[in-house]
């Protein structure tokens, strides 16, 4: 089996349009397949390279994977901190993540289904170790954002930043799983009676935060 330090180097050198081919179709490949079905000699036929430079590059196709995992994720990863570090009001910043969930979605589809492919799969422990250590640093953000808006008086006094950050989150995931993911896709449909590709967005963004708007801001009396 290749040296793994050296399979990174070799990727890392390789020609900026190569790289951004492989990746696609590799992401395309796990999104379509699973992982389990995924096929590296397919992959790397589709991108034009011998599947002995591919192994040059990734030691494993677990390696690809996770390199793969590691390009769907930063996109979405990226604009969400930039929201989420802005100085808007609490309620304006999940505006902000309704409408960047829908369209990252809808855009990035492939990426979304190989994230969730995570989800199914037991045995790959280092793509579940990425995907852990990047929603750790999403709960930090998101339970920072609640603690400034609870010290500002912008939300409800009786809340549990870490709590509303983990409902927060599985809302917004939901979402985002929603119009790409056949399982969330058809959810959306037995509980709404819609296809939710047919929806108009505003209809979705608005209901959707009006429901956190409540949960952020009602406080019985």
């Amino acid at each position: 089996m290749a040296n793994k330090h050296y399979c990174k180097e070799a990727f890392a050198r390789a020609d900026k349009e190569r790289k951004n081919i492989i990746l696609e179709v590799g992401i395309d490949e796990f999104a379509s397949k699973g992982y389990e079905n995924a096929n590296v000699n397919v992959i790397a036929k589709k991108a034009g390279i011998s599947i002995g430079l591919m192994y040059k590059y990734f030691a494993t196709k677990e390696d690809l994977f996770i390199t793969c995992l590691q390009r769907g994720t930063k996109v979405l990863e990226d604009a969400l901190y930039d929201i989420m570090k802005s100085d808007d009001k609490l309620l304006v910043k999940a505006e902000k993540l309704i409408r960047t969930m829908a369209c990252h979605s809808k855009q990035n589809s492939n990426y979304i289904k190989m994230y969730n492919e995570i989800t199914a799969e037991r045995d790959l422990n280092r793509a579940k170790a990425i995907v852990e250590e990047i929603e750790f640093q999403r709960s930090r953000i998101y339970i920072k954002s609640i603690t400034d808006a609870l010290e500002t008086g912008d939300v409800r006094t009786d809340l549990d930043p870490k709590m509303f950050s983990f409902f927060l989150d599985n809302l917004l995931s939901s979402l985002l799983f929603s119009y790409t993911c056949d399982y969330y896709r058809e959810r959306f449909r037995v509980y709404t009676g819609i296809d939710i590709r047919e929806v108009d967005d505003e209809t979705v963004v608005n209901q959707l935060l009006k429901f956190i708007e409540s949960a952020f801001t009602y406080e019985k009396q």
